[in-house]
Parts: C-alpha cells; structure tokens; sequence
C-alpha cells in the first residue's frame, strides 16, 4: 500500500475509453475489473437505469418481489439449462457464500448427516469472504487468514505451462481426475464439488484441458457430490461462450452468475440452483428448512432492469458470434508476446489473454521484483494509453466485451510496448 501514495482519478468514461482528471485516455484492458461488456456510457443500458428509477429504486425482497428481478429471473433460468430457480445478492463473494450454504444444507434437508466436506481444485479463485477464501484458497492472497477457512479437500489442477516432469498434459490430466475418483470412492462425505467454469482466472488464467470439466461432472454424478460451479468471471462470453458448462458439456446442480450479469454498468451477482435442490428447501415452517440468508439489495430494481436489458442485448447482437470473431486477433500477437525476454507463456482463450512473466524461460521462474508487476505495468500502461491490472506475474487482458477489432489490435500493441518498456525496470 506504501507504493500507492496517489491515485488516478477517472471522470469520464466511453465505449472502451476512460478518461482521467487530467484528460489523459486509457483504454479499459481490465473491463473495470472483468465486468464491462458494452463499453461505458451505452445509452441503452443507461435509458435503463433512467426509467426505472422513475418508478422504484429499491425495494426489499423479504416477503415482497418487484417485477425487474421476476423478468430477469425468468429469463435466466431460460437461458440456463437445467437450472430452476434464483438466489439474488450483490456480488460474487456472496453468490458463492450462497452457493456454498445451499449445497451443505441440502444434504441436511433430505436427512443426510454424513455429507459435510468441500471439494475444490487447487489455487482457484471464488471471491474474498471467508466462505469463498476457504474453497478458493489463493496463498499469496489469504496466507494470512489460513487459520480461520475451514478445511477443504484439495484436488490438483492441470497446468499445461507448469506439467510436473514424467508426465504428458494427457498423462497428468487423467492423474488429476484419478485422485478426484479415488477419493469420491474411498468414503461417502463430500457434500459438493467446486471450481470455477471453464478456466481459472485470478489462480493464474488457467484454462482447463479438453473434457476436464465433463469428466469431474460426471464424476459428482456417478458418486452423488453436488457440482457447483463459479461462472462470475467465465461465463456471460468472456471466454466465447455464453456459458462454459454448456460449451464444457458439464451439468452444474449449482451455478453463480456476477460480473457482466448487468454489463458491469450495477452490482449485481445470482446463484441458480437445480430442481432437487430447490424442492430441498421447501417445508412446513417448523421443519426448518428454509434458507437463512439474505442481503438488504437482494433484486434491487435498478439492478435487474439493467441486467434484463443487458442480455437482450447479447442475443439482438449476435454478440457470442462476435467475439468469436473479434477474439481472433489476439491469436495473432502471440509469437511477439513469446519474443519478448521476460514472456513464458501466452494463455487465450475468448476475450481473455494471461501473458505469464518469467525471470528465467528455461527454468519458467516467476518474476518478482522489488517493486510490484502491478505498480510497474499500471505506471507504464498508462503512459501508452491503456489501464492494465497484473495479479502475481500474469498480466491478464481482459477488455470489455464488445471492444472491436481496430481497438483489439491497439491494445495489443499498446501491451508489447508495455512489456518491452517495462522489462529493463523487472529484470
């Protein structure tokens, strides 16, 4: 926090464009932290949150409903193959935490003591409360609260750039799956499964091998573990699909939806849970059980209308199709990203690109200098007009899924010039 002695303050903000106080432009690499879609200032979204401010604002949704979150309700779970129902909150950490709650209480409905125990895969991400920070355990990040998370079964992930020596990617992914069985096998108490859908994001991007999804669920199927899977950051199209458990031909009984649900324009974040789960829930009032939880902006109005236009949006502009499209730019930048020194590994999928910084490339050392990536690559980022946000030595693209192809290939070559210019102050 030392290093951060002042901060840029933005005051306008355009299509991909943000403007600073002193009228310097950025373009907006990181989409406002992964949820931008559009671009800023779309007048559609806007008009939105416009005219339904005209009529509520807020209102709770304890004993009471608004017809904003009812649309948008419907219309996820019409999107969302067998999903059912929905759970609002208001961000991703929440989503999860519900998530969580709804997949150990389950069991306990339906009479089942013995069903207690979280499974997750290494260095996965689901947000920062303690719930999330315990089944998505980043160490550099929670080190510190280590002893208060409450323990889960930890199963490794393959890393294709990081494949430990005597093993193949196929080899090493099937010893992946093996441990899940194996354990699944040895004793009947795992109540849920987690990961995050289609790739990890702030674990490192990433992306999982082909049919390693599908085969986890139908590992949670064949030995009765709930599936719950963390699309706040992966789905919505951010890596070319509008979910990734379709495209992954996995069957969550549990998903999490946040980030780009209203286009990044309000917070907003929903858990859709599967028949059986919902039924789960339904009682006499002293059977007890009923979900306890709940947050003050569950369904806020503005929220969902804005959410509800965004994704009509999605399907009047072919926009899955667009990106695509647009996503092939970034396949060509690859060998000038690899040229660079400090470069290891270029990682893409969708609109999502991790370039992995290496103090050596043979022997695939992280670099960490004195100072942080972060500071570095905002500092000389921003001097060639782009806001970029490292986590560790990834620096992650993650731009706003509309951008178009002109801007794509800017920012691309805005980040080679970054990283060059960069490199002398790493090293």
């Amino acid at each position: 926090m030392k290093e951060w002695d002042r901060f840029t303050k933005i005051t306008k903000a355009k299509g991909v464009w943000l403007t600073d106080s002193q009228g310097n432009k950025m373009i907006d690499a990181v989409a406002s932290m992964w949820c931008n879609v559009w671009g800023h200032s779309n007048p559609r979204l806007v008009k939105a949150i416009a005219n339904q401010s005209k009529k509520v604002q807020h209102s709770s949704m304890f004993n009471l409903t608004n017809e904003p979150a009812e649309k948008l309700a419907k219309l996820l779970v019409d999107i969302s193959p067998g999903m059912h129902r929905v759970f609002y909150s208001d961000n991703g950490s929440s989503a999860m935490e519900i998530a969580l709650k709804l997949a150990l209480q389950y069991w306990k409905n339906i009479g089942n003591k013995e069903k207690t125990k979280i499974a997750t895969i290494e260095n996965g991400y689901h947000g920062d409360t303690f719930g999330a920070m315990s089944v998505g355990y980043v160490p550099e990040f929670f080190g510190k609260f280590k002893d208060q998370l409450f323990s889960t079964i930890q199963f490794p992930v393959p890393n294709q750039y990081r494949i430990p020596k005597g093993y193949t990617n196929s080899e090493y992914t099937n010893h992946c799956l093996d441990k899940i069985e194996k354990r699944f096998a040895k004793k009947d108490d795992i109540a849920a499964f987690v990961m995050e859908s289609g790739a990890q994001m702030t674990g490192g991007v990433v992306i999982y091998p082909k049919e390693f999804q599908k085969k986890i669920s139908q590992l949670c199927k064949k030995y009765d573990v709930l599936f719950v899977l963390d699309e706040i950051a992966t789905g919505f199209g951010r890596l070319g699909s509008m979910l990734q458990y379709e495209e992954q031909n996995s069957k969550p009984d549990i998903v999490a939806y946040g980030k780009m649900l209203t286009g990044g324009y309000l917070t907003m974040a929903a858990t859709l849970a599967n028949k059986k789960i919902y039924h789960s829930f339904l009682g006499e009032f002293n059977e007890w059980k009923h979900l306890f939880h709940g947050h003050t902006y569950t369904g806020n109005p503005l929220a969902a209308s804005v959410a509800h236009e965004n994704l009509k949006m999605y399907k009047e502009n072919h926009l899955i199709k667009k990106i695509q499209k647009t996503s092939k730019v970034f396949e060509k930048f690859y060998d000038k990203l690899l040229d660079i020194e400090i470069v290891g590994d270029v990682r893409h999928k969708g609109m999502l690109m991790g370039i992995e910084l290496v103090q050596n490339k043979q022997k695939k050392t992280p670099i960490y200098p004195k100072k942080s990536i972060n500071k570095i690559f905002f500092e000389e980022g921003k001097r060639n007009g782009i806001y970029l946000r490292t986590l560790g030595n990834i620096v992650m693209l993650v731009p706003p899924l509309a951008i178009s192809g002109t801007e794509l290939e800017s920012l691309l070559n805005r980040t080679v010039i970054t990283i060059e210019n960069s490199k002398p102050k790493v090293v």
